[in-house]
């Protein structure tokens, strides 16, 4: 049998430096910065005061007044990301509703929810906690609203792989439409962790740069002076279609995803692997299911989380997988201007990569001023990229050893 063709047709996001998709696709390929001192809570306790908010964000502008109260700001950010997605995409009502699913990450899911109405058990007892803290709070409802919101009766369900949960709901979704079971397939992640357990957590075993006096320029990956990643919220989203079903319909053909790789590093908790071993299998394994060699890759966009132990590694990785090519890709970490979206990181970087393919530039990596000498790679650091590429790859990896490299190919 004919391999199937997976192609995109849709994308969304909601970022620290946009509300949707071509406003924060605008916004990094300019090298803006959207971290900044918190104002969702007081930050003066914590060691890190600020992050990267989806600043303005209205979850109106995705759901109704009723909807938007019984759900979690994931929940909305998801929602807001696959709006955007499948308005792009055209589709119109699924001819087969069981041919069409929906697969959301997220790396923690309702956060902010189940702080509240903690509090309100606290404050009030068991009586005082809503009835709907459940349903509001667990990490698959995202994809369980937008399959209710679209009619799609496939595969629904959440991916939870620390940061690399969305990397995962794309690359699961891949196999579905590969493999035949489905023809369309709304995948991604969605984050909305800026919150003060987050911040303590995170903050209290040293993973966040504490550059209080100057967050815009926290966010440096490679950069030999980082001291942590900064916390990110918000969504991506995708709308994968097997490619004889988007031509039939006569949809505009985004990109291609060719093809991913996942494994596991089987050595610590937080920490990746100091050989690098899950990340180069990630990478091997992606390029070996697209059916292409390292030389055909143009471009990265690294997980480059702007801390010590991961963008050497990476960098490690990248040099042992495309050997002497590794010099000639372009690299960048956009990281660096929305923050670490947890769960959603990997969902909105594909959709950055895509647009990167689709496009001819290649965003930048802002804040790397003072190069690591063992970050040693091209990281597009003096801006965007003017470069027609053909393939680039995307890397997600998460806490528990966790690796995704979703391997993209233009149009």
């Amino acid at each position: 049998m004919e391999r199937r063709k997976v192609v995109i047709t849709g994308m969304g996001m909601v970022t620290a430096v946009g509300l949707d998709r071509d406003s924060s696709w605008q916004a990094l390929v300019e090298g803006k910065n959207g971290i900044a001192t918190l104002d969702v809570l007081d930050p003066s306790e914590y060691k890190s005061q600020f992050g990267g908010q989806a600043w303005g964000f209205d979850p109106l502008v995705a759901m109704d007044p009723k909807e938007a109260r019984k759900a979690d700001r994931y929940c909305q950010l998801g929602m807001a990301a696959a709006q955007q997605a499948v308005e792009q995409s055209g589709l119109g009502e699924p001819e087969d509703p069981y041919r069409f699913g929906v697969i959301i990450g997220s790396g923690i899911g309702g956060m902010l929810t189940f702080e509240a109405q903690h509090t309100k058990l606290m404050n009030r007892g068991p009586r005082g906690v809503s009835p709907l803290f459940i349903p509001m709070m667990i990490s698959d409802m995202a994809a369980g609203l937008v399959s209710i919101r679209y009619g799609y009766r496939g595969a629904n369900f959440c991916t939870v792989s620390a940061c690399a949960s969305g990397g995962h709901a794309i690359g699961v979704a891949y196999d579905q439409i590969l493999l035949g079971h489905a023809d369309v397939m709304i995948c991604g992640g969605a984050e909305a962790a800026v919150c003060p357990m987050a911040l303590a957590g995170f903050g209290n075993m040293k993973a966040l740069s504490t550059r209080n006096d100057d967050p815009a320029h926290a966010s440096r990956p490679f950069d030999k002076d980082r001291d942590g990643f900064v916390l990110g919220e918000g969504a991506g989203i995708l709308v994968l279609e097997a490619e004889e079903h988007a031509k039939a319909r006569g949809a505009e053909i985004l990109g291609e995803l060719a093809g991913y790789g996942m494994t596991g590093d089987a050595y610590h908790m937080t920490q990746p692997d100091t050989e690098g071993r899950g990340a180069i299998g990630s990478m091997k394994q992606a390029l070996a299911c697209s059916g292409i060699n390292p030389d055909q890759v143009g471009y990265i966009n690294a997980h480059g989380t702007s801390t010590f132990f991961n963008d050497k590694v990476e960098t490690a990785g990248i040099k042992s997988v495309f050997k002497d090519h590794a010099a000639k890709v372009k690299i960048s970490s956009t990281k660096s201007m929305v923050g670490h979206l947890l769960g959603a990181a990997g969902a909105v970087e594909a959709v950055i990569t895509t647009m990167a393919l689709g496009s001819g530039t290649l965003p930048p990596t802002i804040n790397l001023e003072n190069p690591d000498p063992e970050c040693d790679l091209d990281y597009c650091s003096d801006g965007a990229v003017s470069r027609r590429v053909e393939y680039a790859i995307s890397n997600s990896f998460g806490f528990g050893g966790h690796n995704v490299t979703l391997c993209f190919r233009a149009p």
